[in-house]
């Protein structure tokens, strides 16, 4: 172990090769601290639960280790677009400056690389294909025929482009080995190329459905691996929820009317009994998001009227899905689509039928120890789940098959000191665990502001009163300001309130993507920008452009959410308190999130404002206070407007 710290300090050291080699790279003590660390979690095979602040430069905290232990490790980060920066930015730096031979491989999930089997299809019913499709359709095609990899993300379309579905692939619609293209899949080639290489990068999606396929004996996605590095591991829970569940969207179903049609005109034209079935399964589907009424939201199992029209769609649509998979008994021989049409067939109507039976009065009220049954709704779909209370179990039985070092970490991962909530939800109350402040002066960079006379959240004046103030600080801060809100109302309200009395450019969450709007407020410099839960985290802008942070509420989860409440009575039922051991410690992780958009560099100054009167009037405010960054507090708007006018050099 002494070597490994040698080694680390002659990289990450005051005197080391980066600071030598590497532009700008200044030696931080929490840096080499958490480096040396995760290389004795590497090297000892154990687990390792730690906390690194914003500025410590935890990439290359655990990168620097895992390149020099000369073993096979696993990195999983939050989202592909952090994978992205992984794989295309910070190894190969790293890679560069260490000299090193290491192979290095990036993994993502099969919906992200093209199926050559299904563009052919596309384009063969190109007739058959939405208008949006089809003019997205040639630049697939002509990309295609060049790329190497297949990765989608080298198209310059939209991720959400409705092409994507058409040549694709999904653990549904996927032929394996029965795939004509099979030689030649660009899956197959990243799952070799991951197979063979020394470090892989993957997210959480992929780590939980190699999980799910180990668990439930079918397999793995991942190769085998000395070592687990789990960054932005806060996210980590949620996602394996939604995996460690059962659900059925809308998307699946439309998905597989339009392969069944797909498959009917080519290989089955003599059966229009198959055909039919395509076009019942597209017509219930807008019917059920119909029934379930206007607007996106979350539901309880319960609210479904049993003799209402979405109970009777369901039973219409699990006649349906029994009813094609019959008709597709005696095709299935002709091809391996129908083959594979009838597994999907049978497979979602087994789905359907699980979530429609009767597990007692409890599960009808969300409560039930399987999990709890809920349904969303998003635009023109829906999705309906039965997602379980607890997934640290399977966290446990994961690591005890695999014999693997474990290294979870985030920015945000401690309430206060303690990692109780964290290390129970991943099943690792055992881990040894660190904390590392930032390297960032907030007494000096940062001020923190909490408005007085703020009346209680719930007051039916909160969302203008909340809007008020911050006109006031905006106007002080001259524009540079997100405004972050815990409800989609809240922000609508304010955008309502704030247009025609901002002297800056306004710009609001769904008025165009999100990387477009971050871009433009930082190409503006004095904007005002407004967004909800996708713009608390993952948001990196630096310098002047964001020199005000301003969050309306404590980010406690919605209490009408049900699988917010179905935890809710679980640990009830248990004699534990739901609001210290679950809600507190998740608005705590979720408000670190928020503030941490502020400073981001050292050269960062800016203010921070809480609205919420809670964290003064409550004896849990203290437990937020506790947690951030150690900022000078105030709750005079004369000390902001100080702050402001002094000098940036100071």
């Amino acid at each position: 172990m002494a070597a490994a710290i040698d080694a680390i300090d002659a990289v990450l050291g005051p005197d080391g090769l980066l600071a030598r080699a590497v532009d700008g790279f200044a030696w931080r003590e929490q840096q080499q601290a958490m480096a040396e660390q995760v290389a004795a979690a590497i090297d000892t095979g154990g687990t390792l639960i730690c906390e690194a602040g914003t500025g410590t430069g935890k990439t290359y905290a655990y990168l620097v280790p895992a390149l020099l232990s000369a073993r096979k490790v696993i990195v999983a980060t939050g989202t592909r677009n952090l994978q992205d920066q992984l794989f295309h930015r910070d190894l190969p730096a790293l890679r560069r400056s260490l000299q090193m031979p290491v192979q290095v491989a990036l993994l993502k999930g099969r919906g992200n690389y093209l199926c050559r089997h299904r563009l052919q299809r596309a384009v063969d019913d190109v007739a058959a294909l939405r208008p949006e499709v089809r003019r997205d359709l040639s630049a697939v095609r002509d990309w295609a025929s060049v790329t190497r990899r297949g990765d989608i993300a080298e198209v310059g379309l939209a991720e959400d482009a409705a092409v994507w579905a058409s040549v694709t692939s999904t653990t549904d619609n996927c032929l394996g080995q029965d795939c004509p293209e099979w030689q030649r899949c660009h899956l197959v080639d990243a799952r070799r190329r991951a197979q063979e290489a020394d470090l892989v990068v993957i997210n959480h999606h992929l780590l939980c459905a190699d999980m799910v396929l180990r668990e439930e004996g079918f397999g793995e996605v991942l190769p085998g691996a000395d070592a687990v590095i789990v960054d932005e591991a806060h996210q980590l829970p949620d996602i394996a929820s939604q995996f460690f569940g059962n659900s059925l969207s809308s998307r699946q179903l439309l998905d597989l009317a339009r392969d069944l049609a797909a498959a009917q005109r080519a290989d089955a034209a003599d059966t229009p009994q198959l055909r039919q079935s395509a076009a019942a399964l597209t017509a219930l589907v807008p019917r059920l998001r119909s029934g379930f009424g206007a607007g996106d939201r979350r539901g309880a199992w319960h609210e479904i009227d049993p003799q209402g029209e979405v109970a009777q769609g369901l039973v219409e649509l699990a006649d349906a899905l029994e009813e094609t998979g019959e008709i597709l008994v005696a095709l299935a021989p002709r091809s391996a689509d129908l083959a594979h049409c009838r597994t999907r067939a049978t497979g979602l109507a087994q789905r359907l039928q699980a979530l429609l039976d009767d597990a007692g009065d409890a599960a009808e009220h969300g409560a039930d120890s399987g999990g709890v049954r809920w349904f969303e709704l998003r635009g023109q779909g829906f999705r309906l789940h039965q997602t379980p209370l607890d997934v640290a179990e399977v966290f446990r039985s994961y690591r005890a098959r695999r014999d693997t070092a474990w290294v979870y970490t985030s920015a945000t991962l401690a309430v206060g000191d303690s990692f109780a909530h964290f290390s129970a939800q991943v099943g690792a109350e055992d881990a040894a665990t660190e904390r590392w402040d930032s390297p960032f002066d907030y007494t000096r960079q940062a001020l923190l502001f909490t408005p007085p006379g703020m009346p209680e959240p719930g007051a039916a004046d909160y969302d203008s009163r909340v809007a008020e103030a911050a006109l006031e600080v905006i106007a002080l801060s001259r524009g540079r300001a997100f405004c972050l809100f815990t409800s989609h109302r809240a922000l609508r309200l304010a955008a309502a309130h704030f247009e025609g009395r901002l002297d800056y450019p306004l710009l609001v969450q769904g008025q165009a993507p999100r990387a477009e709007l971050i871009d433009r407020f930082r190409r503006l410099g004095d904007a005002v920008l407004l967004g909800t839960a996708s713009f608390w985290e993952g948001v990196d802008v630096r310098g002047e452009a964001l020199s005000c942070v301003i969050i309306d509420r404590l980010p406690f989860a919605s209490p009408g959410d049900p699988l917010l409440q179905g935890r809710i009575e679980a640990l009830r039922r248990r004699g534990r308190n739901p609001f210290r051991e679950f809600q507190l410690p998740k608005a705590v992780i979720a408000l670190k999130q928020g503030a941490g958009r502020l400073i981001r560099d050292p050269a960062d100054r800016g203010v921070l404002v809480l609205c919420d009167p809670r964290l003064r009037a409550r004896s849990y405010g203290q437990v937020f206070f506790n947690s951030l960054p150690p900022m000078t507090r105030t709750r005079d708007l004369a000390a902001v407007q100080a702050f402001f006018a002094m000098p940036t050099s100071m």
